[in-house]
């Protein structure tokens, strides 16, 4: 509440006015003041006071002081006072509210244009203390997310845009690591490859094994130890000390000799050398002892093994390794590229030289075999190691050939996708596989990081935004249905001839705002955010002054009813009634009334003195304070009022100035004549007000009197309707819409007496 108003120097019209320093401020109090005398300014003060805004004040200095603004308020919160200096208040009163022209500019209209920030202030009133500090909480979460995007476009701007591949930011930032990401981007850089070249992967054939055939040691070795068990052993001693004696190739010169003598116990033989006969030698017996079929088995063994040597080592089969080995090589040029083949590393040069070695020893020792069948012998140790060096070859190419194997299984499913997997797919892994990679790199993790990191932010500030805008939209829901009512039921107490319909919220990108329709004769007029066409019905061309002003009073009024603070407000109105007619100013009057019973205080500023007295008629005398700005030389002061000496009322001072006209003839003759209507009209309204509300003509009204002559509903008796019609023909000689030559009548003195003497007496008890 404020209690005083002690000081208010160098602001507008007052230069150092501590005149109101001992008037207390009442629960009511009523400033009224003379147009141009300071009341905008006083209003200006307290809507300063209110939100803190030095502006108001400081533009209003007083021309030609010497000083700043300054102002002392005594009012709740202190001590100390509410004090204005320096530009700036030591405190603010925040439960105060005014209803101002500022008020009307900023919520509702800019004289005939309703344009966005009225519709944008005025959702903000509906809503009320609350829901604005909801919606503030709302604008700041917005705000808030507009940094974290800024701060998130620079954060993306830190990470390569080459890096990202066709991945935007946010898919990039979320790649998960992998730790086989090179062997992933190897893999699939050769699928792609091999669906990129199909029919090459589809003709060319897979690895072939290498054939590297062993030696059969065992039977070699079972072949050098037979001989002929059958000889006996002086027989064996006889035919080889012979072939001793023949020297080298002697058993092997008379084998060959023995296919020419002739076979069989009676067969006659002689010697194919001497031709001498041999059916006495001695010999010739141990020969073909020998020489038998054990023989000749022995000597076919030899042989064969001989050949298998040959045949299976030896000839062009280590070439044909060579040629294998190549076809490998080239084949696995070509496979690396489409899938992973284990390289193959084959020395054929040693392969054939221990190779050739095993196979020569081997050889060698069944020649040796061979010229001396009969002779046990085993394979050399020499010959052992050869062979066993080839085989450590061959164990190796056991190896390589598992490494084929495995690589063509890899290459029949290089086959399979090239024939089935497109080419497109197959790049798009590739790109990903490749933004993984870049993504968990360490200078990309990071910014990555910390792209994330404001991601999360954002979407907690998101989520809180969304919380906030939910409680709000119910909020909305609530009130603006409410608020619609409250407004309709003042436009209807103020006797306006519209009302509003469709009162409802949007959100836009300039923020929350409030749209309307203003219904008259059940025709919507909307209130919105595109400008009507020309020509068309619009807030400019369908509301007069009044109108315009009732509805923002409207505004004002309906937003105190959803005030749940109303009880601690302080509540300014500054000349609630411009532009308002006389049945509007009554209805405000009663509005007031009943605000100040339920408002914390009310402080009424108005330059209307009829309005005035007649709000503080109606109040209770212990609830109100009344303070007049008067001039005070080249400036203005504050006093008290004293509103019973100007509550005289107009009717009353006609009728005063009619009796002393009759009585003692003082007064100016016309204006006297002039007079007789009026007085008579007001003394109908408040004798006849549901037959002559404010705003009805006399002519209609005497109509209507005529018509109701005799009947239940008959408002003025028949000598009662005479007279008044008589003495309205006289007055009626005296105003501009009833006689054009209103202004040079002529005026009888007597005949004016006649007609004010029974003006007095039809108004009269």
């Amino acid at each position: 509440m404020i209690n005083r108003l002690q000081l208010i120097r160098n602001v507008g019209q007052f230069d150092s006015v501590d005149g109101a320093a001992n008037i207390p401020l009442a629960r009511l109090t009523i400033i009224y003041s003379e147009n141009g005398r300071g009341k905008t300014t006083l209003a200006a003060v307290l809507r300063s006071l209110a939100t803190g805004d030095a502006m108001s004040i400081a533009e209003r200095r007083r021309l030609a002081a010497q000083h700043p603004p300054h102002a002392v308020l005594d009012c709740d919160g202190g001590p100390p006072s509410a004090i204005f200096e320096n530009n700036g208040w030591n405190r603010t009163l925040p439960d105060l509210v005014v209803f101002d022209d500022v008020f009307i500019d900023q919520n509702v209209h800019s004289g005939l244009t309703v344009e966005a920030h009225h519709r944008q202030n005025l959702h903000e009133l509906i809503l009320g203390a609350q829901a604005v500090a909801l919606n503030a909480q709302v604008q700041q979460l917005v705000a808030r997310i507009e940094e974290h995007n800024r701060e998130l476009r620079a954060r993306e701007n830190a990470i390569p845009v080459g890096d990202r591949g066709p991945f935007a930011i946010e898919a990039f930032c979320d790649l998960p690591a992998r730790a086989d990401v090179d062997e992933a981007i190897a893999e699939a850089e050769r699928s792609l490859a091999a669906a990129r070249d199909q029919d090459a992967v589809r003709r060319t054939p897979t690895f072939d094994s290498l054939e590297l055939p062993g030696f059969d040691l065992t039977a070699i070795d079972e072949v050098l130890r037979r001989d002929l068990p059958a000889i006996d052993v002086a027989t064996l001693a006889r035919v080889q000390a012979h072939f001793a004696a023949l020297g080298p190739g002697g058993e092997a010169w008379v084998a060959d000799g023995m296919h020419r003598v002739a076979v069989g116990p009676d067969a006659q033989s002689s010697c194919p050398f001497c031709a001498q006969d041999l059916r006495g030698s001695p010999v010739l017996q141990h020969y073909r002892v020998y020489f038998g079929e054990a023989y000749s088995s022995l000597k076919a063994a030899v042989a064969n093994a001989t050949s298998a040597v040959h045949q299976t080592h030896g000839g062009e089969v280590p070439a044909g390794l060579e040629r294998a080995v190549r076809v490998i090589i080239e084949r696995l040029q070509f496979w690396t590229r489409f899938c992973e083949v284990a390289e193959v590393a084959v020395d054929t040069a040693a392969i054939v030289r221990d190779w050739r070695a095993a196979r020569e020893g081997l050889v060698a020792q069944l020649t040796a075999k061979q010229a001396a069948p009969l002779e046990r012998m085993e394979i050399s140790d020499q010959t052992r190691a050869a062979v066993a060096a080839y085989e450590r070859h061959r164990q190796t190419i056991a190896g390589v050939n598992e490494q084929l194997r495995l690589a063509n299984q890899a290459i029949a499913i290089v086959k399979e996708r090239a024939a089935t997997v497109q080419a497109a797919v197959l790049s798009q892994d590739l790109a990903r596989l490749k933004a993984t990679k870049a993504r968990h790199e360490p200078q990309t993790a990071v910014a990555c990081d910390l792209y994330l990191q404001e991601r999360a932010a954002k979407q907690t500030t998101e989520r809180q935004r969304d919380q906030a805008r939910v409680a709000l939209e119910q909020h909305r829901a609530q009130v603006f249905p409410g608020y619609q009512l409250a407004i309709n039921l003042y436009l209807a107490r103020f006797n306006a001839g519209f009302r509003l319909d469709s009162v409802t919220y949007a959100n836009t990108r300039g923020g929350p705002t409030c749209t309307y329709n203003v219904l008259i004769n059940n025709t919507p007029v909307p209130v919105g955010g595109a400008d009507p066409a020309p020509g068309s019905p619009s807030f400019r061309n369908t509301l007069s002054a009044g109108d315009r002003n009732t509805l923002a009073l409207a505004f004002f009024f309906a937003s105190l009813d959803q005030d749940r603070r109303l009880a601690n407000r302080i509540v300014v109105i500054d000349d609630p009634i411009s532009s308002l007619d006389e049945h509007r100013a009554l209805t405000t009057v009663q509005e007031i009334r009943r605000l100040a019973e339920r408002a914390g205080q009310v402080i009424v500023l108005s330059h209307n003195k009829p309005f005035m007295c007649r709000l503080w008629e109606g109040t209770d005398a212990r609830l109100r304070s009344a303070i007049e700005v008067v001039r005070d030389g080249a400036g203005s002061t504050l006093r008290a009022w004293d509103v019973s000496h100007d509550a005289v009322t107009e009717h009353d001072r006609r009728d005063a100035k009619l009796r002393t006209f009759l009585n003692t003839g003082a007064g100016d003759a016309r204006d006297i004549a002039r007079s007789i209507r009026p007085h008579l009209e007001a003394f109908l309204r408040v004798a006849c007000p549901s037959k002559f509300p404010p705003g009805t003509l006399l002519g209609p009204f005497r109509n209507a009197s005529r018509q109701t002559l005799g009947t239940p509903n008959q408002i003025l008796d028949q000598n009662s309707l005479r007279e008044l019609e008589e003495i309205v023909e006289y007055a009626n000689n005296f105003h501009h819409d009833t006689n054009q030559a209103w202004e040079t009548e002529r005026v009888n003195d007597q005949e004016l007496r006649g007609f004010v003497e029974r003006a007095l007496r039809f108004t009269g008890p």
